[in-house]
Parts: structure tokens; sequence; C-alpha cells
């Protein structure tokens, strides 16, 4: 798909994600991060959400929209749908002083920054390891000489271009607990996994990275899925990012749109949920992604 620059892109997502049992749910807590957020790299126009329970919303401190419910009584079936549309804004990158640092003409970089009256954390939170994105020292010496000579961006998406070659995208490799260490000392991976790589290798370097999760529109794609990447802090002062698509090889684009972001996987997932009964669990994912004029 050919993206122009400054041109917004509109999409309208369906996710439905179906959870069936052979032993009936007893009682459930759920967390959902379904929700994107407008922010300087979108535009949410409308987005709603259902689920077998009453939603009650928050934001979490990294500014995610953050939705929880609680089922009562026996269930086989657990059945929940986002639907809406995101604009996608292309090259927001700052002008001046703070732009022309991240790269050439700041291509790539973007500032987000809490809105007025919103608590969230220092992008300094997400120089932290946590047990997914912890980077040993064979990572740290893979990583290093890509950004020897600073972090601008055509050194991380150089260090991105190696990280792909080095963890091969294979589907059914990993799983949702597999560590950034164990996917790198594996050599393959999906997105998720690639996205920990980067930000553990930038984070044990000085560097503040957060994991992201998302859609990719791809509509050469049979089915699509959910996505995974990662941005990195340019200048924490300023709040300046550059968000880069390790699997794709680039900057993100007009085929990303955002969900939420976190330390790691674990607190960005789109689903999380602690259960009671509940065996034999099987998962359905459908993702509709339909670009509009």
């Amino acid at each position: 798909m050919h993206v122009a620059r400054d041109i917004p892109v509109k999409y309208k997502i369906h996710h439905k994600t179906i959870y069936r049992y052979t032993e009936p749910v007893r009682r459930s807590v759920h967390e959902l991060r379904l929700a994107p957020r407008s922010g300087p790299l979108q535009s949410v126009q409308y987005w709603t959400l259902s689920a077998p329970g009453n939603l009650s919303e928050a934001r979490d401190g990294f500014g995610n929209i953050v939705h929880n419910f609680t089922m009562a009584g026996p269930a086989r079936t657990i059945a929940i749908v986002a639907t809406g549309e995101v604009e996608v804004r292309i090259d927001q990158a700052p002008t001046g002083q703070a732009g022309a640092e991240a790269g050439e003409g700041g291509h790539g970089a973007f500032q987000d920054l809490p809105e007025a009256g919103e608590s969230r954390v220092s992008p300094l939170y997400f120089l932290s390891g946590t047990p997914l994105t912890q980077a040993p020292a064979d990572m740290r010496a893979f990583a290093a000489p890509y950004l020897a000579a600073g972090h601008e961006v055509p050194a991380l998406l150089a260090l991105a271009d190696g990280i792909a070659e080095r963890v091969q995208y294979r589907a059914n490799t990993t799983d949702v607990g597999t560590s950034a260490v164990e996917a790198f000392r594996l050599g393959s991976g999906v997105c998720q996994d690639q996205a920990q790589v980067m930000v553990a290798a930038c984070r044990a370097l000085g560097i503040p990275a957060r994991y992201v999760s998302g859609y990719f529109y791809d509509a050469a794609a049979a089915s699509l899925a959910s996505h995974a990447w990662a941005d990195i802090c340019l200048d924490a002062d300023r709040g300046l990012w550059c968000s880069i698509d390790v699997t794709h090889r680039c900057i993100t684009d007009g085929r990303h749109v955002r969900l939420a972001v976190g330390r790691d996987y674990a607190s960005a997932a789109p689903i999380r949920g602690i259960l009671e009964g509940g065996a034999g669990e099987t998962m359905e994912v459908d993702i509709e992604i339909t670009p509009l004029a």
C-alpha cells in the first residue's frame, strides 16, 4: 500500500475475540486495552466496546484507555467486540530544533506529552527492564555497534533491520510468555518478540523504549491479526519519540493504528483476565480493517 505523505488515512476496524470453554467459567475479571486514543499520530473518530459485563473506563499511568468488567455466573463463551474508525496522521514530526535532532527533517519523530490535567509516567520510566525485556551481555554486545554513534532515527532503523535478521519472523515458535532474550537466542519469533528485543536492546544501552500494541493494515494479507512495534525516546525532556516497526523494518506510517503502550507485552496486552473454572479454553480472533475514502 502506497502511503502519500501528509495525507490522513482512515480505517474502519472490527475486532472480535471469542473464548470458548469445555468447563464453564464460574467467575472472571477482565482488563481490556482495546480502545485507541487520539494523539499525535492518529485521531479516533468513534469507538465502541461490547463485553458480557458492565464496562468501567479509566486511564493508566501510560496514558492508555483501560476498560474493566467482571462476569459472574456460569458461561462457556465470552465474546469481546471492538469497533470504530481511526484516522491516521502521516509525518506529524515537530518542526524546529527538536525535529532536526530527530533525524533528517525530523522525519519519524513525534511529540507525546500528557494532556492538561493528565498524570503519566516520565519517559525515563521506560529505561528499566522487566522479566520480558531483560538484555544480558550477548544482546547488549549485538546492539551496541548500531548505536555507538548515537540513537538518531537512521541508527535505530539499522538496529531494527539487524534484529529482524537475527530474530526471523516465524509463526508458532513462541508464545505470549516468551521473553526477549529467549526469542533472541532462539532466532525466531513474531512481531511481539521482535518488538520486545528492540525495546530490551535500547534500554540496555540507556535509551528509554516502550512496547506498542496495535493494528497493521496489509491489503494483500489473507487474514489480519494484531501487531506490535516499539517507541524509542529521542528526547525525554521534550517527550520526543520515534515509532519503529521491526517486523516491516520501517518507521510507522499510514498502515499502523495504535492501541496501547507499555513496558512490555504484559502491560499493553489487548485482553487480560483471571478466571475461576473455565478449563479447555480455545480462542478465536477475527480482525477486519477497511480503508475508507
